[in-house]
């Protein structure tokens, strides 16, 4: 294949990912975090948490047009072994034929004992979220990541994007630690990349 045909399927691609997520952000603002995708380097950063050799599946929240499943996936985890959990139905059925062997569930990630069924005791080896903390009150933004550290072993990270200055989960409020993992200039827009750990006792 010519490689410019090649790299105008790369761009039309991204454009449809692109004009994806805008609709979702049109149609439901509050469900959806930015008006692009997050940006494959950003992806990449959060993915970097997971340990791929604990045995435990991976948990993602909110994976939108699927940048950072497929981040998680270029870490080395099995489709089998990642559950992302998506809000909007327009999103799943994007993300289901995107990645057929990812356990794709549509739910609400601040009620997961529900979204989860039968597997709301599974334990994860860690949680990548891109929930849009910043729409939702202080208060539920404290018992999202507390109740998320309860489905992972002691130590290990939920990573959280988000794109204002600081934490949207503060620190002081809970059983957790606030960690600043990163700040991605190269994302639209820049991003701040966070992790919460349950506190040693």
């Amino acid at each position: 294949m010519p490689r410019g045909s090649g790299l105008r399927k790369t761009l039309a691609a991204k454009f449809d990912d692109e004009l994806k997520f805008f609709k979702g952000w049109i149609d439901k603002p509050k469900a959806v975090g930015s008006i692009v995708p997050t940006s494959s380097i950003t992806a990449r950063r959060m993915a970097a948490v997971v340990d791929v050799h604990s045995g435990l599946p991976v948990l993602e929240l909110g994976p939108g047009t699927g940048v950072i499943t497929k981040a998680i996936l270029g870490r080395g985890v099995k489709p089998e072994n990642l559950y992302a959990i998506e809000y909007s139905p327009d999103f799943v059925r994007h993300l289901r034929q995107l990645y057929p062997d990812v356990n794709i569930i549509q739910g609400d990630a601040f009620n997961l004992d529900d979204t989860l069924g039968a597997l709301k005791d599974q334990k994860f080896d860690s949680v990548v979220s891109g929930v849009p903390l910043l729409n939702f009150p202080v208060k539920q933004r404290i018992q999202y990541v507390n109740d998320l550290l309860d489905r992972l072993p002691e130590g290990r990270p939920i990573v959280q994007i988000t794109y204002g200055p600081k934490s949207p989960v503060p620190a002081g409020h809970g059983d957790y630690v606030v960690e600043h993992l990163d700040f991605v200039f190269r994302n639209i827009p820049p991003a701040q990349l966070w992790v919460y750990r349950r506190r040693k006792h």
